[in-house]
C-alpha cells in the first residue's frame, strides 16, 4: 500500500486543486469496488480496485467506500470487518481499522452508512461510474434517476483528478518501470517459446505465466495472434504457422496497480519474408518518429502526424502509396493502413483514466478529430514532464476496410490499390512502447528491448 504521507498529501492536494476551481464546500464520495461474479455470487473475477480509491485510500479490498469533506478535510473509510464465517473462508485479514490507520484516515464507519451520509451531506461530488451497481448505489443514496448521475457527476472533481494523476512522483514511475520490466519478461518469454504448430492459445499460456510470476497479474486480457489486422483479436483458437506473423498486445500489471502495455510482432519461423520485413522496418520507423515529436509543451496530436507520416513516406517507397506525404496524412489517406491512435496515457489503469472521460484525459475538454483514423486518437493534449504514455503504431491490410475503399476508389490519388494486394498477405504489423515525459523530451520505461528486425530474428533461434 502506498505510504500515508503520500496518501494524506494527495487528498490535501486535491481539496486544493477543487478549491482553486471554486469547489470548496460538501463531500466527495469515492465508492470502491466489489466483487464481480463470474457466473454466480461466490466465483469472482479477480478483484481490481477502482483506481482513484486507490490513488487516494489506498486500500485494495472489496465492499469499501471512502468520503472527504472538503471544509474540514476529514477523511472516511467505510467497511465492515470479516466475520468467524469470512475467516474461514479467507484467512484473518488485518482489521479494517488499521488498514485505514496506515493510509492516514482515522475514521471508519459501517459500509451501509455510505449512502444515507452521502444523502445528508449536503453537496455531494463524484466521478462517473463505469459500473451499474456504482451507479445504482449513488442513484439511490442522492435520490436520483440513474440516468441522470453520470450526467450529474462533478466536471470540477474530474479535471482536478486528472491534473493529479497525469502526473507520475518518482514511487509511480517506479512502480511503472516495475510493471513495464515484467511486461518485458512476458514478451520475450513469447519470442523464445513460439513455435510453429503450437497453438495462440499455448502463447497466451507462456505469457500470463509469466505475469502472475511477477506478483500481480494481466493489465488487460492479452491478445496473442496471427491475425495482426484485427486490431483487438481476443481470440486463441488457431494454430501458428510458417510464414505468418504473430502479434502480441500484452501487459503486466503490478500488486500496486501499475500497468504497463507492449506490442511485439514477431515472424513466426526464423526469420521475416521480405515484404514482412519491409513493413515491419516502416513501423519501427513511424515509433522512432512519435517518440521525436512527444516532447514536454507539445501536443501529442503532433507525435501522431509525426507517425503517420512516416507510414505514408515509407508505404511510398514501396508503391503503396503516392503523392505528396503530407497532403495525404491531411486527407487521411494513411489511415487505410493505420486507422487507430498513436498512444494513450499509462498507469493504474492501462488506458489511464479512461472512465473519467476522454474527452477531459485526453484533449483537456477539446472535441476530437471526426476524421477516420484521427477519431481514435485517445491524447491528443499538450504533454507535461511527468506523463506516461505509449507510442504504438501499426501497418493493416484489412481485407474489408481495402475492399470498401477500393470499391469507392477512395483516395485513388494517394493510394495504390494493386500495390496494397501485393502486400496483403502481410496483415498487421504493430509495435509499442512506454514513454515517461521528460524536462527536455522523454525516455523509453524498462529494461532495453532491441526491437531491430535483426534482433527479433536473432531472438528466434
Amino acid at each position: 500500500m502506498t505510504d500515508a504521507s503520500i496518501l494524506t498529501a494527495r487528498r490535501a492536494t486535491l481539496r486544493a486543486r477543487l478549491a482553486a476551481l471554486g469547489v470548496d464546500r460538501g463531500t466527495v464520495a469515492f465508492p470502491g469496488n466489489g466483487e464481480s461474479p463470474m457466473n454466480y455470487r461466490d466465483n469472482a473475477y479477480p478483484f481490481r480496485q477502482d483506481s482513484s480509491f486507490l490513488y487516494f485510500f489506498g486500500l485494495s479490498r472489496p465492499d469499501l467506500a471512502a468520503a472527504i469533506e472538503l471544509e474540514s478535510g476529514h477523511s472516511a473509510v467505510y467497511g465492515d470487518e470479516g466475520d468467524l464465517d469470512d475467516i474461514i473462508w479467507t484467512g484473518p485479514l488485518p482489521s479494517l481499522a488499521s488498514a485505514a490507520e496506515a493510509a492516514g484516515i482515522g475514521t471508519v464507519k459501517p459500509r451501509a452508512a455510505f449512502a444515507p451520509d452521502l444523502g445528508k451531506a449536503g453537496t455531494a461530488h463524484w466521478l462517473p461510474p463505469y459500473r451499474a451497481d456504482t451507479l445504482h448505489e449513488l442513484a439511490a443514496a442522492l435520490g436520483m434517476a440513474p440516468d441522470a448521475v453520470n450526467s450529474s457527476a462533478s466536471l470540477p472533481l474530474v479535471k482536478a483528478i486528472v491534473g493529479m494523476r497525469e502526473i507520475k512522483d518518482d514511487a509511480e514511475v517506479a512502480e511503472l518501470e516495475k510493471a513495464v520490466g515484467i511486461t518485458v519478461a512476458m514478451h520475450k518469454a513469447a519470442l523464445a517459446a513460439a513455435k510453429p504448430g503450437m497453438t495462440e492459445a499455448a502463447v497466451a499460456a507462456i505469457v500470463t505465466r509469466e505475469a502472475i510470476s511477477g506478483g500481480g497479474g494481466l493489465s488487460f486480457p492479452v491478445i496473442a495472434t496471427t491475425r495482426g489486422a484485427i486490431l483487438h483479436n481476443h481470440d486463441h483458437s488457431r494454430v501458428l504457422a510458417e510464414g505468418g506473423l504473430f502479434l502480441l498486445d500484452a501487459g503486466a500489471e503490478t500488486v500496486s496497480g501499475y500497468a504497463g502495455d507492449l506490442t511485439t510482432t514477431f515472424p513466426i519461423g526464423r526469420r521475416f519474408d521480405s515484404r514482412q520485413r519491409e513493413i515491419y522496418d516502416i513501423v519501427l520507423s513511424a515509433g522512432e518518429a512519435g517518440c521525436a515529436a512527444a516532447k514536454p509543451g507539445r501536443p501529442f496530436l503532433e507525435a501522431h502526424l509525426a507517425a503517420a507520416r512516416a507510414i505514408a513516406v515509407g508505404l511510398a517507397s514501396l508503391g503503396i502509396m503516392r503523392g505528396d506525404p503530407d497532403d495525404a496524412v491531411a486527407a487521411g489517406a494513411h489511415a487505410l493502413f493505420f486507422p487507430h491512435g498513436l498512444g494513450h496515457q499509462l498507469g493504474l489503469d492501462v488506458h489511464d483514466m479512461e472512465n473519467l472521460g476522454e474527452r477531459h484525459v485526453g484533449y483537456d475538454g477539446a472535441g476530437r478529430s471526426e476524421q477516420f483514423g484521427l477519431s481514435a486518437l485517445r491524447l491528443g493534449k499538450a504533454l507535461k514532464p511527468g506523463m506516461v504514455h505509449t507510442v504504438e503504431p501499426g501497418i493493416y491490410f484489412i481485407p474489408e476496410l481495402i475492399a470498401r475503399w477500393k470499391s469507392e476508389r477512395k483516395f485513388e490519388t494517394y493510394i495504390d490499390y494493386a500495390a496494397v494486394d501485393r502486400y496483403a498477405g502481410v496483415g498487421g504489423v504493430r509495435n509499442e512502447v512506454n514513454r515517461l515525459v521528460t524536462a527536455v523530451g522523454g525516455r523509453t520505461l524498462g529494461p532495453a528491448f532491441d526491437k531491430s528486425a535483426a534482433a527479433i530474428e536473432a531472438a528466434r533461434g
